[in-house]
């Protein structure tokens, strides 16, 4: 028997029960493990400046080239399918790719491909129309309305990791919600793929820090879900980013070439900040990106042809006259929105952009900016969009109380995404026809039929008269997810984990820590 038909049998005997959370509100009917879009992607620019930005990436790609770093087995991979290495040091090469080249070893990369879960019924499908939305990623800080900000800790790891599971509107269990920074950094990448094991039954990421992290987050995928099942599916990603401008670190590029060679899934991030480390020009970006996650995209494809892996921006702005970083402004989206078109060109799935923002605090701006660069992820067409709750303070801090607000917003997204349903129903002739003229339609058949199931129900919003707000206390939107968020971790049910499997990973990660002496930095 293999391991994931051994799996569904543990869900099986489980009965079905699982606790419904109180956030689906009155929307069961919008709860699925990953949407899959029934509106159109927003074409933003035309032909003519597509074949513009391509052609421009590969002058990137064939006049100024790619440095890498600490790594020749990667240099010797494109030396060999082409690539014109240049050394520039013992331990440093650029190459320089023809045009077209890299364009033709992404061939063999999937356009679509499942990330399994350990519970079957939440594998997700990434690509296509297919959109998986999952929590924000690397923030060293926590915060909330009681404590405010704060270093991680591995406690707020599996927090986060326990509201995730407990949404209804999330489909994925990320990967380093936060820094847990109460643990050693050369062991913590083990408590943090056991507690996404042990507390959600969703797909998730793993380490990408160092090489021997990537293959240890391999290696505790693979107890889950068997060698054999594991080697001929996905079942664990790493979220990689390139060093830019136009550097491929060592460690990254034997991160991506750990999960290529085990057929794992890889995301290859430029994080570029416009003026800083890329072009301050948002056309710019979008040619700088596509360039270094093509590179990194197609050293997956020379380790393993097929291997699934995922073409990906961040991008993002910067306060001209103070040089902060700004996110979840208006240019970056527009990027996202091409940065879709160039992946639906190159026939591979998308990850960009995310609920951004630089706010300190889970208010108005907070949710302005989100929303602003939430919106060109669902418009654009990206398929994974990682940061999809959560994200404060320009990346540095989890937010719980933005968390669930985000959540609340992904739920809304999936009656967006829906689409709408135009038929003899919902047009609705009869609805009017019933009492005629002059009357409400509140308890019309149709009403009745409907009205479960016409709107999506917020869990935080509070449309209630003016009055009867004040009456209750006057109570803000920061303030209701404060309770929220507690009330979802108080209402927290574990998912079933096999016991066996269990103690072979609590093994597994003894045994590890063992063989090494703490590290902090």
């Amino acid at each position: 028997m293999d391991d994931l038909t051994q799996t569904k049998r543990r869900v099986r005997k489980r009965g079905g029960r699982e606790k419904r959370s109180s956030e689906a509100g009155q929307n069961p009917h919008l709860e699925v493990p990953y949407i899959i879009r029934n509106i159109p992607t927003y074409d933003l620019v035309s032909e003519e400046s597509l074949v513009k930005i391509e052609a421009t990436t590969e002058r990137i790609l064939s006049e100024i080239g790619i440095e890498f770093w600490e790594d020749i087995e990667a240099v010797e991979l494109f030396r060999r399918a082409g690539g014109k290495v240049t050394k520039l040091t013992e331990k440093s090469w650029n190459i320089k790719f023809e045009p077209g080249m890299i364009r033709e070893i992404l061939k063999t990369a999937p356009a679509k491909f499942t990330q399994h879960a350990r519970n079957p019924a939440k594998s997700v499908e990434i690509g296509g129309d297919a959109v998986v939305l999952a929590p924000a990623y690397g923030s060293p800080f926590v915060m909330d309305l009681d404590k405010g900000r704060r270093y991680g800790t591995i406690e707020d790891f599996q927090n986060f990791i326990k509201l995730a599971q407990s949404s209804p509107w999330l489909h994925h269990s990320g990967g380093t919600i936060c820094e847990p920074t109460d643990v050693a950094v050369n062991k913590r990448h083990l408590d943090m793929v056991y507690s996404h094991i042990k507390y959600s039954d969703r797909a998730f990421l793993g380490s990408i820090t160092a090489a021997e992290r990537a293959e240890d987050s391999i290696a505790l995928a693979r107890i889950v879900f068997g060698e054999e099942f594991t080697d001929k599916n996905c079942v664990i990603m790493g979220n990689f980013n390139t060093t830019s401008p136009l550097v491929m670190d060592g460690v990254t590029c034997a991160g991506i070439r750990a999960y290529a060679a085990a057929n794992q899934g890889s995301i290859h991030l430029p994080f570029l900040l416009g003026g800083a480390v890329s072009p301050l020009t948002m056309a710019g970006s979008v040619a700088h990106a596509l360039a270094e996650s093509m590179v990194s995209c197609a050293l997956t494809q020379l380790v393993r042809p097929g291997a699934p892996t995922v073409l990906a921006a961040f991008l993002s702005t910067m306060a001209l006259r103070s040089g902060s970083p700004t996110f979840g402004t208006a240019e970056p989206a527009l990027g996202s929105l091409v940065m879709g078109q160039l992946a639906r060109r190159l026939n591979l799935p998308l990850r960009c952009a995310g609920n951004f923002s630089t706010s300190k605090l889970p208010d108005g701006q907070a949710m302005q900016q989100a929303m602003m660069s939430m919106m060109s992820a669902v418009q654009g067409g990206s398929n994974y969009i990682l940061h999809s709750a959560g994200f404060l303070d320009g990346l540095l801090s989890m937010s719980y109380e933005k968390f669930v607000m985000d959540t609340d917003v992904c739920g809304a997204l999936h009656a967006y995404l829906n689409g709408l349903k135009i038929d003899d129903d919902t047009l609705a002739f009869e609805a009017l026809a019933e009492q005629g003229p002059g009357e409400h339609l509140f308890s019309t058949a149709h009403t009745m039929r409907h009205y479960k199931t016409a709107y999506y129900d917020s869990a935080l919003d509070d449309n209630q008269p003016w009055e009867t707000w004040d009456e209750q206390g006057e109570i803000d939107m920061a303030t209701r997810a404060n309770s929220r968020w507690k009330q979802v971790l108080n209402d927290y049910e574990k998912p079933y984990l096999d016991v066996a499997i269990d103690e072979e990973l609590k093994d597994f990660i003894a045994q590890k820590k063992a063989s090494m002496e703490d590290a902090w930095y």
